[in-house]
């Protein structure tokens, strides 16, 4: 398995690329954003992982977060995988809708048919991506923290929740704290794993920290003004989850900011600050 440069753009003094690869987990194609601070000209970097949100691709946070110009400060390395697999036999929503199918993993291993072909996105993060990266990138292994936007941000709660020897740190921006309380989650995890709603808790980040042992630093930025807040993303879950089990996450509640990437642009740099401490 090898990866295949797309293009190549400097910026502050790293190198922003975007490549393409066979996937094996997925079964199809796949694009990905690396973003290499100088400091990999001179050895093995650390990795930032950062999962983007409904209907975005690789490129939006490359593009719109802001976030090359930290990473350089930190010598943080930042790796953004699509969204969802892509390609003209991949399933998608049979009405074209945004919030499952293309675009719209949700970081999950999928069971049920048509989606199991293809929809194994928490294996592809977890396991087959990072050892991509590994093995053609200045990355060091052991030095791994994970973000990420509304989708996302869930993806990136659950993954580290679930994997936290593999991570120093996690961090979200607007998370789906509760697919098993929202209507996006109750959509896509019906589908993606079927019924079974006991099988959905694996992939839920309020059921999580109800069961995990290690206590990992934990960073949730959520706009008051976001629209999806209240239907969507759950944050009072989160944090009466936190409370009861002890887990001084730090989550703030930032008045009249809303689910944009103006959200996202503006706490960025205390997003890779916080994950170069734990880094470090």
């Amino acid at each position: 398995m090898s990866v295949e440069k797309l293009s190549a753009n400097q910026s502050f003094g790293g190198q922003q690329l975007r490549c393409k690869h066979q996937s094996d987990v997925l079964n199809c194609e796949m694009t990905c954003s690396i973003y290499l601070p100088p400091q990999a000209e001179q050895g093995s970097v650390p990795v930032l992982y950062w999962l983007s949100g409904l209907t975005c691709t690789d490129e939006n946070f490359v593009q719109k977060a802001g976030a090359q110009q930290y990473a350089a400060d930190y010598g943080v390395a930042i790796v953004c995988p699509d969204t969802s697999p892509r390609g003209d036999d991949v399933a998608d929503d049979s009405e074209g809708a945004y919030d499952m199918g293309l675009g719209a993993g949700f970081y999950v291993d999928a069971t049920q048919q048509p989606w199991a072909q293809h929809y194994q996105m928490y294996s592809y993060v977890v396991d087959e991506l990072p050892a991509l990266i590994h093995a053609e990138f200045p990355i060091d292994k052991q030095r791994q923290a994970i973000s990420g936007h509304s989708m996302g941000g869930h993806g990136a709660l659950t993954i580290a929740l679930r994997n936290p020897e593999r991570f120093r740190s996690v961090s979200a921006f607007a998370p789906i704290c509760s697919p098993l309380n929202c209507p996006w989650g109750e959509k896509a995890l019906s589908h993606y794993l079927g019924d079974d709603r006991l099988h959905w808790a694996q992939y839920d980040a309020v059921e999580l920290v109800k069961q995990c042992q290690t206590h990992l630093p934990v960073l949730v930025d959520q706009g008051q003004a976001d629209n999806f807040l209240t239907e969507q993303l759950k944050t009072e879950l989160l944090i009466d989850a936190a409370k009861k089990a002890d887990w001084a996450m730090q989550i703030r509640m930032q008045p009249a900011y809303d689910h944009s990437y103006f959200f996202i642009a503006t706490f960025i740099g205390e997003h890779i600050a916080f994950h170069a401490r734990a880094l470090a």
